[in-house]
């Protein structure tokens, strides 16, 4: 109900606008608007197609996992912390098992890797659901911790910022230095939406897990800045490649070594994995499509330029420091769109410069927030929920204190 309701107002509010703008004489707006829907029909094929050899890929691996034992081990070894916030996930489920690999992957910036993974959990949620069309409590907390999910090291937003200061002539500078802000920026978004979660399920998280893992999660912050801070632009985005690499690579070997170790038939088990890999991406063509193409109406009439046009009058109304506003388009499109979010970032980069305060703060808008309504879109369409419950709400909250807490993070560290 609640994406009904946001696909429909994006295409309705869409029309209007463009409506007036014919009116206005702007004769050429019908034709933007189409020719946009059609690319972006085209653009959610070409994703859904590219996701298909990926996920028949990893859902081989996985498969040679789980009867090699290594998912349930993995589930065993998460499960002090999960039975804090999936208290509705049987204990020695898989399901635990691909949470905690997509949430490692999602962590160490691995999209290609995080989506097959997170896909596998829904369908092994979908399993223990017990209403099919509607959207369990494990389902919707580990939705809205997906869109909000903690990414150690950006390494892609510091490889843009590099190349374009070197486009800009900038000598000596650090395009990994927004590194420690975007991970408190993401760190800040992930607390919020497991708050809000937590408070509409009626979670208890003050427990010793939970702690153990904040504490936690705040010294390898602290570890990771004093380790990698004194290393240039270049080789920390090779690092932290090459360590989240390394690690994928890792998890895949073992499982095939466990796997011929216990005498299964590993190839014949990730071919039975792979064939539910291709059914799956197919499945999701229809959602992606449809979520996309409503942003594109919404984007291509102009109607977030209008929103970040009001936002910024209404700031600037009330006599606060407005510099944050050229960046703030980044952190509302990231909501919708990944690809488009990361166009605006380096307009923004282009125009201000990258090592302007619009140019650092767009950058930690990009690394910290997620792009919530085609994740929910995605996971949901792959086991056809209908209704979704709180998960947009939820997310969208993460999302609008993950904005305002980057925001605030830009603001300590570079005014």
């Amino acid at each position: 109900m609640a994406l009904n309701i946001v696909w429909v107002g994006f295409i309705l509010i869409g029309f209007a606008v463009a409506l007036v703008k014919l009116l206005q004489g702007d004769a050429a707006i019908f034709s933007t608007v189409l020719t946009a829907l059609f690319d972006t029909a085209r653009t959610g094929f070409d994703i859904s197609l590219g996701l298909a050899g990926i996920m028949a890929l990893w859902l081989g691996i996985m498969k040679i996992g789980e009867q090699a034992g290594m998912i349930e081990l993995f589930a065993r070894g998460m499960a002090p912390l999960f039975r804090c916030v999936f208290p509705d996930i049987p204990r020695g489920h898989p399901a635990g098992g691909s949470i905690a690999m997509n949430f490692s992957a999602n962590m160490l910036g691995l999209d290609n890797a995080a989506t097959p993974l997170g896909l596998k959990a829904m369908r092994e949620l979908q399993e223990i659901n017990p209403v099919k069309d509607t959207a369990s409590n494990p389902m919707v907390m580990f939705l809205v911790l997906n869109t909000a999910g903690i990414t150690l090291i950006p390494t892609s937003v510091i490889a843009i910022r590099q190349s374009l200061a070197a486009e800009q002539g900038l000598v000596g500078f650090n395009g990994a230095d927004i590194f420690l802000p975007t991970l408190i920026g993401t760190f800040i978004s992930f607390t919020a939406g497991l708050l809000a979660v937590a408070w509409v399920q009626r979670i208890r998280l003050l427990q010793w897990p939970m702690l153990l893992f904040f504490g936690g999660f705040a010294a390898l912050m602290g570890g990771l800045y004093f380790a990698l801070r004194g290393l240039p632009p270049a080789q920390l985005a090779q690092t932290i490649g090459t360590l989240g690499s390394g690690l994928i690579f890792g998890v895949i070997v073992l499982f095939v070594a466990v796997g011929a170790w216990r005498r299964i038939n590993v190839y014949e088990a990730f071919i039975d994995g792979a064939k539910e890999g291709f059914g799956v991406a197919v499945m999701i063509i229809p959602y992606l499509i449809a979520m996309l193409a409503a942003i594109s109406v919404f984007r291509s009439t102009g109607c977030m330029d209008y929103v970040v046009g009001g936002i910024g009058a209404a700031v600037t109304a009330l006599g606060l420091n407005a510099d944050f506003v050229p960046a703030l388009p980044v952190g509302l499109m990231k909501t919708l769109s990944g690809s488009g979010a990361r166009g605006l970032m380096i307009d923004v980069m282009k125009t201000y410069g990258v090592g302007s305060f619009p140019g650092q703060l767009a950058a930690i808008l990009q690394g910290s927030t997620e792009t919530t309504l085609y994740v929910l879109a995605v996971y949901f369409g792959s086991v056809n929920i209908k209704k979704t419950r709180q998960a947009l709400a939820c997310g969208l909250i993460a999302d609008a204190v993950g904005v305002i807490g980057a925001i605030g993070v830009g603001y300590a560290f570079y005014r």
